[in-house]
């Protein structure tokens, strides 16, 4: 009755009662995006998501790593996951549950160990994994030990070995999750949507820019780190987020040129996607060199305008890329492969630098 009061007199959250009342018995996972950029962070995420479902925990939605923290809910919305699964904010969590339900002095890190060995379980050594857990107030004091893997078929263990009774929150070390995604996760990407914020900015770069015209997307990946990596992957089955165009079956292999397309071939397929289209604009997102004086000259006759933009928040690309009547990523990439998935649900063309099917 008290709580109704307060939220009657505009005291009290609405977002504050409903998170009160809904500890859930079943337990939590929470987790440290702790391999990569963004876009290997959203691939860990959706395998994270999956695994929760399947082992039937809420999933605590844990910050988005930069050089800080970042919220979840600042860069996409929660509700829709909710359509899914159970899922909290960290924030919400930490500052509504933890003080009773994981309380300081019984945290414990969850940490991967085929022969028992503790050696590499410290949740807080290096950077990103102290800055993480720091800023969300979580220090830990002791480790629980597990060899399971995450796939569907381990959700019974999983359950049987850590009930929630015993183990109320599981806290990884990084996602318990693979990278790049599972095939069987590609699908929740689903309810993955851009929050308010980051749609209302896309928008606006959409209308001044690009005259709330139809366009062609595409995504150049060619700074120095990406050059170098490329270097060495000739022949393999499978490198960083291949298989988004080579599939899962491991029977195509990637070539430098996959990784590192030239830019004649960026001119050549971006040409035929123009020509394909008609689209009056292309716009660019890149690293590093957006090829913008190559593309409009190339494409002169068809009076084609080339746009950059280089934001202040590399998703406000992604946003836009998303938007695009056409997209043309690079395969290996995955802040191409979050585009494509987006597009897959939305049932938008993807085409790949160097690649045919």
């Amino acid at each position: 009755m008290a709580v109704l009061v307060c939220l009657l007199a505009g005291l009290l959250p609405l977002s504050w009662v409903q998170a009160e009342a809904q500890w859930d018995p079943h337990g939590y996972i929470i987790y440290c995006p702790c391999m990569g950029r963004f876009g290997n962070q959203a691939e860990h995420f959706l395998g994270a998501l999956g695994f929760a479902k399947s082992v039937d925990r809420t999933l605590i939605l844990p910050p988005w790593r930069t050089y800080k923290n970042i919220p979840f809910d600042e860069w996409f919305q929660v509700d829709p996951l909710k359509e899914y699964h159970r899922v909290i904010l960290a924030e919400d969590f930490m500052r509504e549950f933890a003080p009773e339900h994981w309380p300081p002095g019984e945290r414990k890190g969850w940490c991967y160990s085929h022969s028992g060995d503790t050696s590499n379980c410290d949740m807080k050594i290096g950077n990103p994994f102290e800055p993480f857990w720091t800023e969300l107030g979580v220090d830990f004091d002791d480790y629980v030990l597990f060899n399971i893997g995450f796939d569907n078929m381990y959700a019974n263990a999983w359950k049987e070995r850590f009930p929630p009774e015993k183990y109320p929150v599981m806290a990884f070390k990084g996602a318990p999750a693979s990278f790049p995604v599972k095939e069987h996760h590609i699908a929740l990407h689903h309810y993955l949507h851009w929050s308010e914020a980051i749609q209302g900015e896309a928008s606006q770069v959409i209308e001044k820019h690009l005259n709330n015209q139809p366009f062609v997307g595409i995504h150049l990946r060619n700074g120095i780190d990406w050059v170098n990596a490329c270097q060495h992957v000739e022949g393999m089955t499978e490198f960083m987020a291949s298989p988004q165009c080579l599939g899962y079956s491991r029977e195509k292999t990637v070539i430098p040129e996959l990784c590192l397309p030239s830019t004649q071939e960026i001119l050549r397929l971006t040409r035929k996607v123009v020509m394909a289209t008609g689209v009056k604009f292309v716009f660019v997102a890149t690293d590093r060199h957006p090829l913008t004086a190559e593309l409009e000259s190339h494409l002169q006759d068809q009076k084609v305008k080339v746009f950059h933009l280089d934001p202040w928040l590399p998703q406000i690309d992604l946003a836009i890329l998303g938007q695009s009547m056409h997209f043309i990523g690079n395969c290996v990439s995955s802040f191409t492969s979050f585009v494509a998935r987006e597009r897959l649900r939305e049932g938008k063309p993807t085409s790949y630098w160097t690649f045919t099917e």
